[in-house]
This record gives structure tokens, sequence and C-alpha cells, in this order.
């Protein structure tokens, strides 16, 4: 099991790198908060996101509510096909904004 990465790219992208996986989710919302003050707009992209499991999406649905607490616009981008399957039997696929290349 790989650690997620986040890291904030040139162009202002904040990008993961890892497992997204219920012994994960708790250590990369707190790197994520992080990123959020004094954002008026993130997209988090997923594209190197290898593993992901149910609390992976729980992750991003949580992430989504605080950043809307914040008045903060967040996008993701690259979603795997796996990823996208659990948020289609979780009915919560149209909760989840995409942008750009890679949003399947």
């Amino acid at each position: 099991m790989a650690l997620v990465t986040a890291t904030m790219s040139d162009q202002g992208v904040l990008l993961l790198e890892g497992d997204l996986v219920f012994a994960n989710v708790t250590a990369v919302l707190r790197d994520i908060e992080k990123q959020l003050p004094g954002k008026e707009a993130l997209v988090i992209d997923l594209a190197q996101v290898g593993d992901v499991d149910s609390s992976g999406l729980a992750l991003l649905l949580e992430v989504l509510e605080r950043g809307r607490r914040l008045g903060i616009s967040l996008k993701f981008r690259g979603l795997s096909d796996a990823l996208l399957g659990i948020a289609r039997l979780s009915n919560v696929e149209g909760l989840l904004p995409v942008d750009g290349p890679g949003s399947a």
C-alpha cells in the first residue's frame, strides 16, 4: 500500500499520488485541508492514484463539503474507472465535479 502524497503543481493543481484507501484518507485529508485557505478555486488531479476504495470516495465528498463551507470551487481531474464505479454504485457520481482531460 502506497502512501498518498499531495503536491501543488506550478499550475495550481493539487496532484494526488498513491493509494486512496482507508489507511491513508485521514492523512491526505489533512494535507488537502492545508491547501484550502486563501483559494477561490482548486482542481485536484487523481490521475496518479492507484488503488481506491469507498473511503477514497468519502474523502472526495468530504473535501467538497469543506470547500463549499469555505466558498471554494473544487473540481476533480483524472478520476479512475474504479473510483467512478464506486461513485456510480453509491449513486453519487453526479456530485463529483470534473475538470479537463482525464476526467473520464
